[in-house]
């Protein structure tokens, strides 16, 4: 009888682990906590300075308070559908509204190894600063209340769909794309958007004959400090615990953020007779952007070569825009964040393989066929996030009116918009 129990034991046993809930890992479930603050911290203060440093005296306090903003609209949309869209059980193009109000997440909900709570404002962190991110296309020139509607819609409508495809189960994911932290999701998603909306809304007045300089470099270089080490949270959290692959990606995000701000240095210090302040943290941002897709799956050498190739590509992107095109993305988002993802994820497809030191690509995959994957993911993306921005744009524009008045983007958004100025010396 006890062979026969013995027996039954070691038959069933699969079955039995098979039925056991997910174990909540507390070193897991630390560094996520951790890796949310990070994450938080890239929009407020990083961003949110970054940006005000960016724009004319006049406007700094419309941008803070745009990014302000968008961090409290956006947590509010995250809570009672925006999670759900992007992680719930829905189909292979959205979640659904099945964890709206994010129904079924109480203290003792897992989420792989560490509390869907955890998990939950975790991925509201991504959320957050993607919208906000878009803003830079618009600085100094749209109102406040069609900016917060615009960023409310953009935000159910386009990103949280694209979330899904990639990271909630989606159908790009089942394809099999890389997209380790936001190639797709974050960066190509809001720099398409940033482009429309340059064209869309037209350029500040002024632009490009008026000089239009930083009124802040010092305050843009601390937002910009901010990035590089919230980045951390944003890259090797997105392994969703705390083992090699988080820590490779640290290791892999530093490595593209150095190369890419050293490479736009060196090209402007060539091309223009001195490096910048602007230059470099510029070139640091696009490193970082470009290496974020791959940062969980190629090792330094890819690091290197992805960090050399976002300074180079973005750097003559943002010039060319600006000089020959004269296309008024106000804070380079397009050139930077749009094909910095873009770069990056294809980039992903060739620098995964074990020969460069990544972690190789999956059974019976080959560089050909994952290459394709992500240009699948890419177009996919632009296409979907091109599309509905012009069309939230349209919308908005109707009901609250995107572009401020002539008179008032003169005078400057902080004084117009907020009867405020953010210096009084």
């Amino acid at each position: 009888m006890k062979k026969a129990s013995a027996v039954l034991l070691v038959l069933y046993a699969p079955f039995a682990l098979a039925a056991e809930p997910p174990k909540l890992d507390p070193a897991n479930t630390a560094w996520m906590l951790t890796a949310s603050v990070l994450v938080l911290f890239m929009t407020l203060p990083g961003l949110a300075l970054f940006y005000a440093g960016l724009v004319r005296m006049k406007n700094v306090l419309s941008v803070l308070m745009q990014c302000f903003a968008i961090t409290c609209i956006v947590t509010l949309a995250w809570l009672v559908v925006g999670y759900s869209i992007a992680f719930g059980d829905g189909n292979a193009w959205w979640g659904g509204l099945g964890k709206w109000f994010l129904a079924g997440i109480d203290v003792k909900t897992v989420k792989g190894s560490i509390p869907e709570t955890v998990f939950a404002m975790y991925q509201l962190t991504f959320a957050i600063i993607t919208p906000a991110l878009v803003v830079g296309a618009f600085a100094e020139r749209v109102r406040f209340g069609g900016m917060l509607l615009f960023s409310l819609l953009w935000l159910l409508v386009v990103y949280c769909p694209v979330a899904h495809w990639v990271w909630g189960d989606g159908w790009l994911q089942k394809r099999g794309i890389m997209d380790f932290a936001g190639g797709t999701v974050v960066h190509l998603n809001a720099g398409i958007a940033a482009l429309v909306c340059a064209l869309a809304l037209g350029r500040r007045r002024g632009f490009p004959e008026t000089a239009m300089p930083p009124h802040n470099m010092t305050m843009t270089v601390t937002g910009a400090a901010m990035l590089w080490c919230g980045w951390f949270g944003f890259n090797a959290g997105s392994a969703l615990a705390a083992d090699g692959s988080a820590g490779m990606a640290m290791l892999v995000t530093h490595i593209g953020a150095a190369t890419g701000a050293f490479m736009w240095m060196l090209l402007e210090w060539l091309r223009f007779g001195r490096p910048s302040a602007l230059g470099i943290v510029t070139g640091m941002v696009a490193g970082l952007g470009t290496i974020t897709p791959a940062s969980g799956f190629v090792g330094p050498i890819g690091a290197l070569v992805i960090g050399a190739a976002a300074g180079l590509a973005c750097f003559f992107a943002t010039n060319y825009m600006k000089r020959s095109l004269s296309i008024d993305d106000s804070l380079d988002v397009f050139p930077v964040h749009g094909v910095g993802g873009l770069l990056g994820t294809l980039l992903t497809g060739i620098f995964v393989s074990a020969t460069f030191g990544g972690v190789g690509y999956p059974d019976k995959v080959t560089m050909g066929e994952q290459f394709v994957t992500q240009l699948i993911g890419v177009a996919a993306t632009a296409v979907w996030s091109g599309v509905l921005t012009w069309i939230i744009l349209k919308i908005v524009d109707a009901i609250a009116g995107m572009r401020v008045a002539n008179e008032e983007e003169t005078e400057g958004l902080d004084t117009a918009l907020h009867g405020e100025k953010g210096y009084t010396l």
